[in-house]
């Protein structure tokens, strides 16, 4: 990336940043109802990822996701009103923090069965395939889905027909609240199960947006080349707990100090200023971020609640509510 285009990344991580502060600060005031599953710390791999795909690309994600929306286009405000159930959300209120989807912008959606949104971005891919178009289907996954039977089906599809998706682990080293090493075969849960069929597997410094870019570019261009699928473990760390009920008291203090010290926008701002980037720059993005996210709140919380007659549309396609058959 140029100097321009990193201090924009900068600037959208630090607004993911805010926003999941913001969320996290909204529920503890009761205005989020439900729980939410923060990615803090996560930010790189979502705008990183983003950076290196096409407009037109097929992102899923899973219920830790709010980075990956806004990643791909959904507001703050969009997002946080979905989060507080209000009409003006992403999803109308329908879908939560763990549903968020803007198809519009390629994002299809987040999903709470872990593993589940696997074998749909294979079928995204196959849908590409089949229109003659030159997109990718990108499936971003947690460490804990790797021992998940949809995700050795998705792989080994994808590599029977060589479709162009890329499978993209966020391994925090945590499945909920288990050490993801305590339970798996070998070391790197994703990238170590790549050669079993017969795809790339790379490991990569998730906390750092210009690495991620890199090897989600790379390996976009060999899957519009038709070469095939890929698997691209990234490694990061959560700096909240699994959910908004869990304080993370099972992870050791010296490793959230390391991975603390290894903070996906700290690494930005000093590739920022080995740039050439001033202080005063970076500091203009950040309180742009802050002043988005600002507004974003009080929008959300002035919005109104949803209709209750809107609740069956968009059900299906057409936008109606009726059974087809």
């Amino acid at each position: 990336m140029e100097p321009a285009e990193l201090l924009a990344a900068y600037e959208r991580m630090a607004v993911i940043r805010r926003t999941e502060k913001a969320a996290h600060d909204l529920f503890l005031q009761g205005l989020v109802k439900g729980t939410t599953h923060l990615a803090a710390g996560h930010e790189a791999i979502a705008v990183g990822a983003s950076a290196a795909l096409r407009p037109d690309d097929y992102v899923f994600a899973t219920y830790r996701g709010h980075h990956h929306a806004m990643a791909r286009g959904a507001t703050p405000e969009e997002c946080l009103a979905e989060l507080m159930s209000r009409a003006t959300g992403l999803c109308g209120a329908k879908g939560g923090s763990m549903h968020l989807t803007k198809a519009s912008t390629g994002m299809l959606g987040s999903y709470a069965i872990v593993g589940s949104h696997l074998p749909m971005a294979a079928g995204a891919a196959w849908s590409a395939r089949l229109r003659g178009t030159d997109q990718i289907a990108v499936a971003f996954f947690g460490d804990g889905a790797t021992n998940i039977g949809a995700f050795h089906e998705a792989l080994n599809l994808a590599a029977v027909w060589k479709l162009p998706v890329l499978f993209v682990c966020e391994n925090n080293l945590y499945m909920e609240y288990t050490p993801i090493a305590d339970v798996t075969a070998v070391p790197r849960p994703a990238a170590d199960r790549a050669p079993a069929y017969g795809i790339p597997g790379e490991v990569v410094d998730g906390n750092d947006v210009l690495a991620v870019e890199d090897a989600v570019a790379r390996l976009a261009a060999r899957a519009r080349a038709g070469d095939g699928p890929a698997l691209l473990e990234a490694l990061t760390y959560r700096h909240f707990g699994h959910s908004r009920s869990d304080p993370a008291t099972y992870r050791p203090a010296e490793e959230v100090e390391r991975w603390l010290k290894h903070d996906p926008l700290d690494l930005a701002r000093g590739r920022l200023v080995e740039m050439g980037v001033s202080e005063a720059v970076i500091g203009e993005a950040d309180g742009r971020a802050t002043s988005l996210v600002q507004k974003a709140v009080e929008a959300a919380k002035a919005a109104p609640a949803p209709d209750p007659d809107e609740a069956l549309t968009d059900v299906w396609a057409d936008g109606g509510a009726a059974w087809r058959t």
